[in-house]
């Protein structure tokens, strides 16, 4: 069957810690299960990452070019591989074991490649051969013995004793029978919705985070600059801006620093401070940036205050401080509700989003600020900040605005009828399509019984206060047959959640499965919601997002779980998702996070979201960051430890006699290199049952060797192939522990109760009826 001799050393791999006790082999077989998760497989590649569908036709290993780990580039050096092994076998030898050989190498691109090899954790050994069940490994081994040693070093492997298979197959099998190769293939429940977002049996989507900022002081907003440098800058609630870089650290002085001139407070849920930051569609070229925050005019009367900013010449990471030129004051009648969000659409205005005015149930004037459209209170705004109007205006108003003509209206109204729209964000749009490129989403804050979800049309009336989500909230006003209001896409009631956080639309590279989906979230119960639209409907259908999944986040540098009170949602320049997030929401508390959202059922083809970002010089010290949320798989190694030692103690307690046996003879396994005494064992006897099963249960003809390949150029290309190495020492261990999330929240949730005087209502703090002027309230937007 072998027609030449087998280099010895040839395909130097990375040898596993394989012990040969049976009983040790067992318990520590259960050990790094548990390291690896105490979990079954999911669909995880060698790289520790998600699977992908292939950009292009992989020729060899074929069956998974549908979705899998394997790119073109990977699948022609598998090819290349396989080619040279088969150098070895004469023509009976092909037949025989080429599919076998097909069938092994191409496990590397398999998308539960990660369990098959035992990799779903980088701190632990990687296997030198996948996992394969025992009548597929029997028959191997049975009919190609020869090529064991053509496929690895390892000794243990090679030179198992016992001409059956039974020492080979023991070391290559794997506890759980679904998961061996060729059983991976055939269980329906493993394959049936492979690729596409996990559901739990309740519906709720399984996605998982990263940690990429913390030590915040409540962030209210994350924005990017457009300049291709992929910074985002965060906006902190007491009125300092910080630079993050693409490579995930910060710049040690603040962009921005507007302590003194923002009005806030250390109280828990005051709504007041420093709330929106915009950069100028053409910013790479007028450097200019806007913001919006809440200030003390004359009097003390307290006002929201749009201006406008430019960055410094000397230094792009720094704001210029004496730029800055008011665009637009507004004053504002109550401490909350004060709005906070800007924008620019497509068209290359600006948006702003103000609150009511505060207090509760929008109890200024006959109908409320909201429904006047005299007053800029409770409405969307629209503007041109590219020149000065008339009468001093540094904006000018768009000759298309709805209200332009229309006596006693505001001009720059854009809508209106809005109670206190908290975070809005405009749709990139499909990448391919372009469809629902434009649309403007937001989360507008209930008052006593529902949170709503709207897109901002133009003129439109949002309904507020005759309605609140669907349902009338005056019933005089909502009777009121000329109301013609917009109907939310989605609302829901204060047993989900009491304070919505409006979110994007996920439009970006790495989870194209998250495409076309709303985002958002619910500030005061933390709970985090997806939108899908169906198009033939034109209606919105809401779903769950569950997170921490030990199943399914078991990737290095995923987490478990999140900081309660999310406060805003955020999209990079790439268009990635993420959201910001506090477990104690004081304006002066450094407890805020940053999230980015993954999907960990699959992710992007190799190659695809490459950016190279535009270079920025930077004057600043660069502070690195250091993750303070514990990952998954530390998580689930303390919880391996734990059983362990808990084995280890029954174990001992059970057999006394035999602890210090065991102990004796426990050696440590034998260096990858350090011994070659024997030649590999060739030319076992063959079985006269072959079972030879190809993907799918089919055995596939053999491979043709591609043209132009001679022995002798194949055997110049030999060396070198091997698997990825472990990355252990890759991956950073957690940093100190933070305050857990639950705590820090209960703590939070204590103290907002605790203000009693306030008034609470459906878990809500409101005004009290004296209309005082000092108003507390859960959310930054309640």
């Amino acid at each position: 069957m072998l027609r030449r001799s087998i280099p010895r050393g040839s395909w130097s791999w990375w040898t596993p810690w394989l012990l040969t006790s049976p009983r040790i082999f067992c318990l520590s077989l259960i050990v790094l299960l548990g390291q690896g998760g105490l979990l079954q497989g999911h669909p995880q590649c060698l790289d520790y990452r998600p699977p992908f569908q292939p950009l292009q036709h992989l020729e060899f290993c074929s069956d998974y070019e549908s979705f899998g780990c394997c790119d073109q580039h990977k699948d022609h050096r598998i090819a290349a591989r396989y080619w040279d092994i088969m150098e070895y076998f004469d023509l009976k030898g092909h037949e025989l074991c080429g599919g076998y050989i097909k069938d092994i190498l191409c496990q590397e691109c398999s998308p539960y490649a990660a369990h098959l090899y035992d990799a779903e954790n980088p701190r632990t050994p990687l296997r030198n051969l996948p996992g394969l069940c025992s009548d597929y490994c029997f028959a191997f081994h049975s009919n190609c013995h020869s090529a064991i040693a053509l496929l690895t070093n390892d000794r243990r492997l090679q030179e198992s004793p016992g001409k059956d298979g039974t020492r080979f197959c023991h070391l290559l099998n794997l506890p759980d029978k679904d998961y061996c190769f060729p059983n991976i293939l055939r269980r329906d429940h493993l394959n049936r919705n492979l690729g596409v977002v996990a559901e739990d049996p309740r519906g709720c989507l399984q996605l998982c985070l990263a940690e990429v900022a913390n030590g915040l002081r409540n962030p209210v907003s994350m924005v990017h600059a457009g300049d291709g440098t992929h910074r985002f800058f965060v906006a902190e609630q007491v009125g300092v801006v910080w630079v993050y870089l693409p490579d995930g650290s910060r710049l040690e002085q603040p962009f921005l620093d507007l302590k003194s001139l923002v009005l806030t407070t250390p109280w828990i849920g005051d709504e007041r401070g420093f709330l929106g930051l915009a950069f100028h569609p053409r910013f790479r070229r007028n450097r200019k940036f806007y913001i919006y925050y809440s200030c003390l005019g004359k009097k003390r009367v307290e006002k929201i205050r749009i201006s406008e900013m430019k960055v410094s010449r000397a230094d792009p990471n720094k704001a210029d401080p004496k730029s800055e030129r008011v665009i637009l004051e507004i004053e504002e009648p109550a401490s909350n509700h004060n709005g906070g969000q800007l924008l620019f659409g497509l068209d290359g205005y600006m948006y702003i989003f103000t609150g009511d005015g505060g207090q509760a149930g929008d109890p200024f004037g006959k109908f409320g600020n909201a429904q006047n459209k005299s007053s800029l209170l409770g409405k969307v705004l629209r503007i041109d900040v590219n020149g000065a109007g008339s009468g001093g205006k540094r904006y000018r108003v768009p000759v298309d605005n709805p209200f332009v003509s229309e006596p006693g209206a505001h001009p720059a109204i854009y809508a209106y009828g809005v109670r206190n729209m908290w975070r809005c964000a405009v749709d990139r749009g499909d990448p391919v399509t372009r469809q629902g490129r434009g649309r403007m989403f937001c989360g507008d804050v209930g008052q006593n019984r529902f949170e709503e979800v709207d897109i901002i049309v133009k003129g439109g009336n949002y309904g507020w206060r005759a309605k609140e989500g669907f349902e009338c909230y005056d019933k005089k006003l909502c009777q009121n047959a000329s109301l013609d209001d917009i109907l939310p896409i989605y609302a829901y009631g204060h047993a989900v959640g009491k304070s919505v956080t409006g979110g994007y639309v996920y439009r970006g590279c790495e989870s194209p499965n998250l495409n076309g989906l709303y985002i958002f979230g619910d500030f005061m119960s933390g709970r985090l919601m997806a939108l899908q639209e169906d198009r033939k409907t034109k209606k919105w259908k809401k779903q769950d997002i569950c997170l921490g999944s030990t199943e399914s986040c078991a990737f290095p540098g995923l987490i478990s779980a999140h900081s309660k009170f999310i406060i805003s949602f955020a999209e990079d320049e790439a268009g990635e998702l993420y959201f910001l997030a506090t477990s104690y929401p004081s304006a002066y508390a450094p407890h805020g996070s940053i999230y980015k959202f993954v999907d960990p059922s699959r992710r992007a083809p190799p190659g695809k979201c490459k950016y190279k970002p535009v270079p920025v010089k930077t004057k600043s010290k660069r502070v690195q960051f250091r993750p303070l949320a514990k990952m998954v798989l530390d998580l689930l190694k303390e919880q391996s430890e734990k059983a362990a030692r808990k084995l280890s103690s029954a174990t001992l307690a059970s057999s006394p006699n035999r602890a210090s046996s065991q102990k004796a003879s426990f050696r440590k396994p034998a260096s990858p290199t350090s011994s070659r005494k024997t030649s590999p064992r060739l030319g076992a006897k063959k079985r006269a049952r072959v079972w030879s099963p190809g993907s799918q249960g089919k055995r596939k003809g053999i491979p043709k060797r591609p043209g132009g390949r001679t022995g002798q150029a194949a055997r110049q290309r030999r060396a070198g192939r091997s698997l990825p190495p472990p990355l252990g020492s890759r991956w950073p261990l957690s940093g100190p522990e933070a305050p857990h999330p639950v705590e820090a929240a209960a703590a939070a949730e204590r103290d907002l109760r605790r203000a009693g005087s306030w008034g609470w209502s459906g878990g809500r703090q409101r005004v009290p009826e004296s209309g005082g002027r000092v108003v507390l309230s859960p959310s930054l937007a309640s």
